[in-house]
C-alpha cells in the first residue's frame, strides 16, 4: 500500500501566474512541498452558451504556460474539471494535506465556494489560507472613520492614496503595499510531480476560439499620456489589460507600482478597480439589484425589439451602434464607449441595467463582475458614486466630442451615411423627456 504524500496545495483562480503571487509565496515559504491546482469549475463552465468562449480559451493557454514553466522546476498543475466540491473531496484521498493556500476573491459565488471548501477542510482540521492578491487594498483596509464602507468614489481614493504612501518611504513608487512577492525565490518548494495533461477543450464541451487577446506589455508612453487619449475611442489610447487583471496574468501591483509615478489618471483607473471590488464586498445586493434601492420602482419599458437593436449595433445612433459591433466582434469596448452605450440602453431605451450588464458579462473578455455591476448602476444612476438619473448622455454631442471625425465610427459602421444604415430607433428629444418622466415618478416617494 503506497504511503500518500504529504504536501501543501496552492489553489489557483483568478491568480494565474507563478511571480508576485501572494498566496503562492506563503505556500512556497511553507516548508511544505507545494502542489499547484486549478479546478475548471463546472458550476461556472456549464453555464456559458458560448462553447467558443474566448475567455475559456485564455484561462487553458494561460494554465498551459503555468504547467511548461513549473516542469522547469520538476513539478506539474494539477487540473481538474469538476464541481470544487467533488474536486477537493478527491484531492485528500489522493494526498495528506497540510494546508492549503489560496488568494481571496470577493464575488458572491466566490465567498460562497470558499466557505464550504473551508468547512470540508476544517473537518479534516486542515488549515486555510487566503491572501490578497488581485486588489491593492481590500476588505476593511481602506474605511471612514466611523469603520463603515465608503460609498463615494473620490473621498475612498483620497484615503486610499494616502494609505499607500503611509509606511515608511511616502513614495508611491516605494510603497510597502507595492511591493513584489518573489515566489520563484522560493520555486524548489515546489512539489515534484510527473507532467500530467490538461483537460481538453474538448472534454469540458468548449472549442477554442481565435478571438485576439491583448498583450501585457503596455508602453511608458502610453501610460503618460493616458489622460489626454484614453477618451478618444479611434486611437491606442488604452492600455487593455482588463483580461490580465481578472484572471490575473499580470500583478496588479507590479503595473500600480510602474504606473504611480507617469500617471495620477492610470493609477486612477487602478483605484476604481479596488473600489467595485471593496463595495460587492460590504454590499453583496449589487450582484443582483440597485445599491440604491429607492431605484427599484423604476418603470422599465423593457422593450426586446429595441434590446436586439441595442445588441446588434443597429440602433441608428452612430457612437453607440459602433462601440455594440467592436464588442461583438473583438470582446472589447472602449472605456468612453461604455459609458455612452450603458447610458444609451438605460436612459433612451429605458431598459433595466441588468439586461445590459448581463449582456457584457456574457461578451466582454475583461469582465469583472464588481466592476461591471458597478458601471452599470453608476450609469442607470442607481449605483455608488451614481450619474444623477437627469444627467443623460447625449450620443451625438458625445461623438462630436470624442469622435469628431467619424473614425471610430467608420471601423465598425463602414455602412454609416448610406441607405443601408438603420433610422434612429428613439428620438433622443422624446426618449430624454420620457426618461425624466419615469425616473421622476418613480423617486417621488423615495
Amino acid at each position: 500500500m503506497s504511503v500518500k504524500k504529504k504536501v501543501a496545495i496552492f489553489w489557483f483562480r483568478r491568480d494565474l501566474r507563478l511571480e508576485d503571487n501572494a498566496g503562492l509565496y506563503h505556500a512556497l515559504k511553507s516548508g511544505l512541498p507545494v502542489l499547484p491546482v486549478f479546478i475548471f469549475d463546472k458550476l461556472i463552465l456549464d453555464k456559458l452558451a458560448d462553447k467558443r468562449d474566448p475567455r475559456v480559451t485564455f484561462i487553458h493557454d494561460a494554465l498551459s504556460g503555468l504547467n511548461a514553466q513549473l516542469r522547469a522546476y520538476k513539478s506539474s498543475l494539477i487540473a481538474r474539471y469538476s464541481t470544487p466540491v467533488e474536486a477537493w473531496t478527491k484531492l485528500l484521498e489522493e494526498y495528506q494535506v497540510q494546508a492549503v493556500f489560496t488568494n481571496r476573491d470577493y464575488e458572491n459565488y466566490a465567498k460562497e465556494r470558499d466557505a464550504n471548501i473551508g468547512d470540508l477542510l476544517a473537518e479534516h482540521k486542515i488549515p486555510f489560507h487566503s491572501y490578497k492578491d488581485h486588489v491593492i487594498f481590500d476588505q476593511s483596509e481602506v474605511m471612514k472613520k466611523d469603520g463603515l464602507p465608503y460609498t463615494v468614489f473620490t473621498p475612498y481614493s483620497k484615503v486610499w492614496k494616502a494609505k499607500l504612501v503611509s509606511e515608511p518611504g511616502n513614495n508611491p513608487v516605494d510603497s510597502y503595499f507595492l511591493k513584489s512577492y518573489p515566489s520563484l525565490k522560493y520555486a524548489k518548494g515546489f512539489a515534484k510531480h510527473a507532467k500530467t495533461a490538461l483537460p481538453s477543450l474538448s472534454s469540458m464541451g468548449f472549442e477554442r476560439s481565435d478571438t485576439q487577446i491583448p498583450g501585457t506589455t503596455v508602453t511608458q508612453g502610453l501610460i503618460k499620456e493616458y489622460a489626454d487619449k484614453r477618451d478618444l475611442p479611434a486611437v491606442e489610447g488604452t492600455s487593455r489589460l482588463g483580461i490580465h487583471f481578472r484572471f490575473g496574468t499580470i500583478s496588479i501591483r507590479e503595473k500600480a507600482r510602474k504606473s504611480a509615478s507617469l500617471s495620477a489618471v492610470f493609477l486612477s483607473e487602478l483605484i476604481w478597480r479596488d473600489f467595485y471590488s471593496n463595495i460587492l464586498n460590504h454590499f453583496p445586493h449589487v450582484e443582483s439589484g440597485p445599491f440604491r434601492k429607492k431605484y427599484e420602482p423604476i418603470q422599465w419599458v423593457n422593450d426586446e425589439d429595441h434590446f436586439e437593436a441595442w445588441k446588434k449595433g443597429m440602433t441608428g445612433y452612430p457612437i453607440v451602434d459602433a462601440g455594440m459591433r467592436e464588442l461583438n466582434h473583438t470582446g472589447h469596448m472602449h472605456n468612453r464607449v461604455r459609458m455612452i452605450v450603458a447610458s444609451f440602453l438605460t436612459k433612451h431605451l429605458l431598459i433595466n441595467w441588468s439586461w445590459g450588464e448581463a449582456y457584457f458579462a456574457e461578451k466582454l473578455l475583461d469582465f469583472d463582475l464588481a466592476s461591471n455591476s458597478g458601471g452599470w448602476q453608476w450609469a442607470a444612476g442607481c449605483g455608488t458614486d451614481a450619474a444623477p438619473y437627469f444627467r443623460i448622455f447625449n450620443p451625438y454631442t458625445q461623438q462630436q466630442k470624442f469622435d469628431k471625425q467619424f473614425e471610430y465610427i467608420k471601423k465598425w459602421v463602414p455602412e454609416y451615411g448610406t441607405e443601408a444604415y438603420p433610422e434612429a430607433i428613439v428620438v433622443h428629444k422624446e426618449a430624454r423627456e420620457r426618461c425624466l418622466a419615469v425616473y421622476k415618478e418613480a423617486l417621488a416617494d423615495a
